[in-house]
């Protein structure tokens, strides 16, 4: 017999316990023969993460989907596993180091790994332990890691598959460099932050004239790497102005007039400077006129050499001498205010300085064309369909992929270099720079003569995780798990890493498995504060969903969560939802504890079908009943199409009103006593299949202690209600 009150602390962890024992989360172990599989992958949370309310919607909306297709006797899979987060992970190692007053450059390379495997076997698993507080079904004996030894290979297998089709090579251009990380990073690696700044107008004197072209600047202190002034053809004012020289202030250089259709004639004086070496767009101007290019700041964000009166100062230093040289020979027009956004690294937020560097590239010309396609055709679905324009205006602009990156912890490039070529073998952070930017002999592949050196860039990690649907599954072996498991049903992950990840999946699964990597993308909702702003840790905005699973359950956590949920729209987050799922975990237990009271012990079990003839039901029982069998339906429905939050509210309002409030109302009162028994008993075991994928540990908890004929070892084996 349940006990009087429902205790969350005393259930779930023995609940949990009893899931793991039966090996029902293994597909290989599921009772019964079940054909068709349903699999889902888990987006792979960093290593240095822990679990936050984005986390714990993802994980409910899963587990639900899950939990569902397994009581419909799918053999279902859901496959855990954890990012090694190539900068975030390698960002808190080093800040560890620092406490020490040490860097990684005083450990060296291998020691410095060493420390982050440590750091990994520590914590590296902590988040998915808080997955499994919150019910999380996954089959931990297949978790995954995009670092073992078995992932290592699928990404060196990818690398060179693209190499050897010709589409992966170096090439030099403007990169955003983050100077503390000391690596590139990609655009949607960038977080912009609106900031108030100035507008600096400087006079480029006419070469052989007393005349100036005025441009404007919002960084002064590239101005010593420029290697032209462009304006538009289309700009009036600077007609016949375009292949004239000026003289380029303080470095007194030469430097031509282009006219050029990237320019805005709205953007200060309609003239700008084009500092190829640090602006991308000024880089494509340089493509186009062949101009010079001239780097002025180097990897560690100070001025180069060829600054010349700046060499070896910080950026916003050279700023301030630039202005004040230009003031000094009356070169400096006015300043004005200027807002403007700028773009810091998304992991140690350092301010990006673009730089030009030789890098690695995937060319992704026929990858994207494959991958548009697709979505197009209807073969990946995004829900809601709206965010499919974000694939396609990402698509439709796609540049080629910089796949490097300059970090030490992540997988290397099966990439060497002869090394006789190098001058300074004995500086690593010279060597680096000189591996990576010199014309050195190369050879790509796993067994390099000898003579040969790797080179040290590392893959971007989302290169890496785009090969997680089927990588997980043992690919590029032919195992049966791949065979029986891709392509997935489902991915259910956020909306900005809609091209970061689930575009590179799918031509990755296009490319190397000839198939999508799954038929349907949830874009679920942002959780934001009551107020409507994002979430923060560091502002302290941030709730932390294992807190609430302690103070109030993990179902009363789960079912808030869901309950919140309105088609795409953002949650903005309030406790109250979750103290009222904790008063409904209360009211089912509640319910289910009269319903077994009534019930003599061991005289009467519930039939896997009511066996009443129409004639001896009353005018409630029929109510309920049919109320039971369009709940059934709408639920089954509503999971289907994704609509959480709508199955929800109906379950909550069939159990709390239509079974509660007016059946067990009833049933106090009706005349055939073992009739209603079988009702009450039959109603609330369907009622706890039906709620089961939305709160598992309670109603896992009920069904142990209900009299059932031909009972299942578990709940979430049962077989789900027929519609």
């Amino acid at each position: 017999m349940l006990e009087k009150a429902y205790d969350h602390k005393k259930v779930e962890d023995k609940i949990y316990q009893l899931w793991q024992k039966s090996n029902f989360f293994n597909p290989d172990k599921l009772p019964g023969i079940r054909k068709k599989t349903y699999t889902i992958v888990i987006p792979p949370p960093n290593i240095t993460g822990e679990l936050h309310m984005g986390h714990a919607l993802n994980a409910t909306l899963q587990d639900v989907l899950i939990r569902k297709k397994r009581m419909q006797g799918f053999k279902t899979l859901w496959l855990p596993g954890t990012d090694h987060a190539g900068i975030a992970t390698q960002n808190v190692v080093e800040k560890n180091l620092k406490k020490e007053g040490k860097t990684r450059f005083d450990l060296g390379r291998d020691k410095f790994i060493e420390s982050v495997w440590q750091w990994r076997e520590k914590y590296g698993n902590i988040i998915l332990n808080q997955f499994k507080k919150i019910g999380a079904s996954c089959d931990w004996s297949r978790t995954r890691f995009t670092m073992d030894q078995e992932y290592a290979e699928a990404v060196q297998a990818a690398f060179l598959h693209y190499h050897k089709k010709g589409w992966i090579y170096q090439g030099e251009r403007v990169v955003n460099w983050c100077p503390r990380c000391r690596t590139s990073l990609s655009d949607l690696e960038l977080e912009y932050q609106e900031e108030k700044g100035s507008l600096w107008y400087i006079r480029y004197p006419l070469k052989n004239s007393t005349d100036y072209i005025t441009v404007a600047t919002t960084r002064p202190e590239t101005m010593l790497g420029d290697t032209a002034v462009a304006v538009n053809p289309k700009d009036k004012r600077y007609k016949g102005l375009a292949g004239k020289t000026v003289i380029l202030p303080i470095q007194k250089k030469e430097i031509p007039i282009v006219a050029d259709r990237a320019v805005d004639p709205e953007f200060g004086t309609g003239a700008v400077k084009v500092t190829p070496a640090h602006d991308p767009t000024d880089w494509e101007i340089k493509e186009r006129h062949q101009l010079e290019v001239v780097k002025v700041i180097d990897e560690s964000g100070r001025m180069t050499q060829s600054s010349k009166i700046c060499q070896g100062l910080k950026v916003l230093e050279c700023r301030e001498k630039v202005v004040l040289e230009l003031q000094k020979n009356n070169l400096l027009v006015k300043t004005e205010e200027y807002s403007h956004s700028l773009p810091y690294c998304y992991r140690c937020h350092s301010l990006i300085e673009p730089i030009t560097s030789k890098q690695w590239y995937l060319k992704m010309d026929e990858l994207a064309k494959a991958a548009v396609l697709a979505v197009k055709q209807g073969k990946v679905k995004f829900v809601p369909k709206n965010f499919e324009k974000i694939y396609f205006d990402w698509m439709k602009n796609i540049k080629d992929w910089c796949i490097s990156r300059q970090l030490w912890w992540g997988h290397r490039l099966p990439v060497y270099v002869k090394q006789g070529g190098i001058r300074n073998p004995k500086s690593e952070i010279r060597n680096n720079l000189e591996i990576r930017n010199s014309k050195l002999e190369i050879y790509v592949g796993n067994n390099p003569p000898s003579g040969y050196m790797q080179v040290p860039d590392v893959l971007d990690t989302w290169f890496s995780s785009a090969l997680w649907p089927f990588a997980t599954l043992g690919w590029p072996k032919k195992t049966n798990d791949l065979e029986a498991f891709y392509p997935s049903q489902v991915l259910s992950t956020a909306r900005d890493i809609i091209n970061l990840w689930v575009a590179r999946m799918i031509f990755s699964g296009l490319e190397f498995m000839k198939k999508v990597p799954f038929s349907t993308v949830i874009i679920h909702p942002t959780v934001l504060t009551k107020e409507g702003k994002r979430m923060s840790k560091s502002l302290g905005t941030g709730i932390d969903p294992i807190n609430l699973c302690q103070k109030f359950g993990a179902d009363a956590t789960r079912f808030g969560i869901a309950w919140q949920l309105t088609g795409g729209q953002d949650v903005k987050f309030t406790e109250d939802n979750i103290v009222m799922g904790r008063k409904f975990c209360n009211k089912i237990w509640n319910a289910s504890r009269f319903v077994m009271l009534q019930v003599p012990k061991n005289k009467l079990q519930i039939p896997n079908k009511l066996q009443i003839t129409n004639s001896k039901l009353t005018a409630a029982d029929k109510k309920i009943l049919k109320a039971l069998e369009k709940t059934v339906k709408s639920v089954d429905k509503d999971i289907e199409t994704f609509q959480f939050g709508r199955a929800t509210r109906t379950l909550y309002d069939f159990f709390w009103h239509d079974f509660c409030d007016t059946y067990i109302e009833k049933s106090k009162v009706q005349k055939d006593k073992e009739n209603t028994q079988k009702i009450l008993l039959y109603v609330l075991l369907n009622s706890v299949k039906l709620l089961h994928p939305f709160i598992p540990f309670v109603t896992e908890e009920i069904y142990q202690q209900l009299p059932i004929k031909n009972k299942s070892k578990c709940l979430m084996v049962e077989n789900w209600p027929d519609n």
